[in-house]
């Protein structure tokens, strides 16, 4: 079972400081690291020649990989079914451009360090766009069990011991899922939405904050 969340960055630190702040957390708890980790995903809209005069809107489809799926490819729409295929499925999108084009300047994608401590997998990624650094992914993962209900008070007690009061709540995924298995599908949903949060964060005008 797992969640994904985003944290924010520290006050006055920049993204890259606030990930070391909790992966020292992470290591003064004893996790250890386990490797590096990637989640990229990439929105493909309709095609304007499918959409036609029926007064249709355009549909988003997200194409998302995640390294601990290296033979995977998964699609997905929002609010909509999660399609899980092989990884040729990116050279079948080609073959698609007349029904989905690719957004290419949407590209986003978390990389960083997994850790391991006792039964949980720990990952904390820097989410980036283009050559930017836009926010900070936590992936908490309670290997032993398939079950969101059965251990979300586990997660979250584990959570709080680093994240603190950055801890997240339920995520929306697990709501119809109570006592049903988990699966990969619902990581990546979890992605995708963590995902579009920052994309819509970034398209907030800045002006008069202060």
């Amino acid at each position: 079972v797992v969640s994904v969340s985003q944290v924010p960055v520290a006050e006055g630190k920049s993204v890259q400081q606030t990930v070391e702040i909790l992966t020292r957390k992470l290591e003064a708890l004893g996790a250890e690291k386990q490797g590096t980790f990637c989640v990229d995903c990439e929105p493909y809209h309709t095609a304007a020649s499918t959409i036609g005069s029926q007064g249709q809107t355009g549909k988003l489809m997200y194409v998302m990989h995640n390294s601990e799926y290296p033979l995977s490819c998964f699609a997905l729409f929002e609010n909509g079914p999660c399609l899980i295929a092989d990884a040729n499925f990116d050279i079948l999108m080609v073959k698609l451009k007349g029904f989905f084009q690719n957004a290419k300047a949407n590209k986003i994608e978390s990389r960083g360090t997994r850790y391991q401590y006792c039964d949980f997998l720990v990952k904390v990624g820097t989410v980036t766009m283009g050559p930017s650094a836009r926010g900070i992914s936590v992936e908490v993962e309670y290997c032993p069990c398939v079950i969101a209900n059965d251990c979300w008070n586990l997660l979250m007690e584990f959570m709080q011991s680093f994240m603190g009061n950055h801890t997240p709540g339920i995520p929306s995924v697990f709501g119809s899922k109570h006592d049903s298995i988990y699966s990969p599908a619902d990581t990546m949903v979890q992605y995708m939405e963590l995902f579009n949060k920052i994309r819509k964060q970034q398209q907030v005008p800045v002006a008069g904050i202060r």
